[in-house]
């Protein structure tokens, strides 16, 4: 469940670190933090980093997971060799 909420965070603080590494990179001497922050385009960056956070929210869950009711076979070795885990079936 942490793993979710932090990949969230970073999908929505991507355009600020993109930001911040463009100034940095952009000026020849870094006026701090808080300076560049006080400067930047906070509600620009804010919707950006909501839009991107929704369209991965989207993405990630509309190509993960399987029908409810099928039941999974996890990976097992069969003759030396790995086979793959499954999902079929009704589940009991």
């Amino acid at each position: 469940m942490i793993r979710i909420v932090l990949e969230n965070i970073f999908f929505f603080l991507l355009p600020t670190l993109v930001y911040l590494v463009y100034v940095a990179f952009k000026t020849n001497d870094w006026p701090g933090l808080w300076a560049v922050m006080k400067n930047a385009p906070l509600a620009q960056l804010f919707v950006t980093g909501a839009v991107i956070m929704i369209a991965t929210l989207i993405v990630f869950s509309s190509s993960q997971g399987h029908k409810p009711g099928e039941a999974y076979t996890p990976s097992t070795f069969e003759d030396g060799k790995l086979r793959p885990g499954t999902s079929s079936g009704a589940q009991n």
